[in-house]
This record gives structure tokens, C-alpha cells and sequence, in this order.
């Protein structure tokens, strides 16, 4: 049976049977996701690929479901649109504070917990369908991750001269203290001690390369004889 062109279905049925809309929305989502997602993956972070592509899509999902759960047969809308969607930008903050990891002072992770929070923004952006302004913070973003990254590590490189505390046991000697400090490159430029009854306070002046005080906090904090380490 062959039917005639006016039995054929139109497209925008065939759409809206299909959802063709929607397959293109999370098609978009795990572009755009991936697209960030692929320089979180080669720098190494807990948060790469498939986590960015999968918030993606499915912050986009949930705001096409959000946009129209509330739309009635006749065309009328009834109640907030931005009622499901609102929760996700909440929610997701619950997935960020699990990829910032605070080991004995030193705290990691806070770049890897907003990149899935912006993703999840731009989720919700092609979701709505404003795909343009998406693809736009998309590559934003991209750029800011890629380009500043290396800028960052530059910056990092460069010495400079820190102030700093350290609280360690009573009568706890600098000798091996200072040793780790001379292992990472920095210099005890002046030290002045403090001593109380719970503790021996040591008040620094450091000076090296940006990037080592983080390295120095973690390998200072692994003693058991040091209660706290913070560089200002």
C-alpha cells in the first residue's frame, strides 16, 4: 500500500512524536559537556569525561522536562517552570562539595567543584533551549580552563615571599622541619619561636616558588608532630 502525500506525516508531527528536539538538546549536552569535560579528564581530575557529560545531560534533560511538565493540553501553562529546574542548580552543589577533599588543612578540588556547577549551567542553558548562548560559555569556559591553566602554572613558578605559621608540639626542633622546607626549594628567609604550654608556635618568612607552599602544607601536615601549617 502506498500511501499519498497528503498521508504522509509532517515533520513537525514527526518531531514532536520522535522528541527529534530533545536528541538534539542532549546531543548538544554531551558536546558541550565533553567539551569541558575532556580538559578536566587530560589534566588528571576526579571530575573528567563522562562526570561533566553526564551532568550535562542531565541538567539539560531536566530543564526540557521542567519547561514543559507544566504545560497543559490546551497550550496553558500552569504553575513555575523553573520550579525543577532551580533544584538542580542547588543539587549539584551537593556533587561539587564531594570532590573537594580537605586532608588535615589542605583543601583540593574547588576548580574541579565549579566546573561541574558551571556545566550543570550550561545544561540547563540548552535545556531551555538557548543553544546559542550556551555554546558561547562554552567556549568561555574551555578557554579559561585551557588558556588561564597554563598562565597559572607560569604564576606558580615565579618565587615569592610568603609569610607563615606553624604549630607543632612543645619542644618539637626546626632541624628536620626545615629540611622539608629546603627539598621543595624554599628558603627559611627568618624564623621567630613562640613557645606555650600546649604547643610551640613558629612565626616564618619564607621564600620560593608559589606552587611548593600547597606541596609543603600536605607534607607538613603528614607529621604527627605538627598541629597546623598556614601560608599566608
Amino acid at each position: 500500500m502506498i500511501l499519498a502525500p497528503a498521508d504522509l506525516p509532517s515533520a513537525g508531527l514527526v518531531v514532536s512524536v520522535l522528541r527529534l528536539d530533545l536528541l538534539a538538546k542532549l546531543a548538544l549536552a554531551v558536546l558541550l559537556g565533553g567539551t569541558v569535560g575532556l580538559e578536566r579528564e587530560l589534566s588528571g581530575k576526579p571530575a573528567g569525561l563522562r562526570t561533566n557529560i553526564l551532568i550535562c545531560v542531565g541538567s539539560a534533560m531536566l530543564m526540557d522536562l521542567s519547561v514543559r511538565i507544566g504545560i497543559t493540553e490546551t497550550g496553558a501553562r500552569v504553575g513555575d517552570p523553573a520550579r525543577l529546574a532551580a533544584q538542580v542548580v542547588s543539587g549539584i552543589g551537593f556533587l561539587g562539595a564531594g570532590t573537594i577533599l580537605q586532608a588535615r588543612g589542605t583543601v583540593v578540588g574547588l576548580t574541579t567543584a565549579a566546573t561541574i556547577w558551571v556545566v550543570a549551567a550550561i545544561g540547563l542553558t540548552i535545556g531551555s533551549g538557548s543553544y546559542l548562548e550556551a555554546l558561547g560559555a562554552t567556549l568561555l569556559v574551555a578557554s579559561v580552563l585551557w588558556g588561564l591553566g597554563r598562565v597559572e602554572k607560569r604564576l606558580l613558578q615565579t618565587r615569592r615571599v610568603i609569610g607563615g605559621t606553624l604549630r607543632v608540639l612543645p619542644r618539637t626542633p626546626f632541624d628536620e622541619l626545615e629540611q622539608i622546607f629546603n627539598s621543595a626549594g624554599i628558603q627559611v628567609v627568618q624564623k621567630t619561636v613562640y613557645e606555650h604550654t600546649d604547643d610551640r608556635t613558629y612565626e616564618l618568612k619564607l621564600m620560593g616558588p608559589a606552587r611548593q607552599y600547597d606541596i609543603i602544607a600536605a607534607a607538613l601536615m603528614r607529621r604527627s608532630d605538627v598541629l597546623s601549617a598556614q601560608f599566608d
